[in-house]
């Protein structure tokens, strides 16, 4: 387990994977909030 965090902190793979998966959960957060308050209110 030790490599692995080492590997996904120091090699630029592993960083850039790493800031894409919260990227992607970021953009989901965003994209939930985003069709909730249209569902709340279509006239916006």
């Amino acid at each position: 387990m030790d490599v692995v965090l080492d590997l996904l902190f120091t090699s630029s793979i592993g960083l850039l994977s790493l800031f894409t998966i919260l990227f992607l959960i970021g953009m989901g957060f965003l994209m939930t909030f985003w069709v909730k308050r249209k569902m709340n209110d279509p006239r916006e």
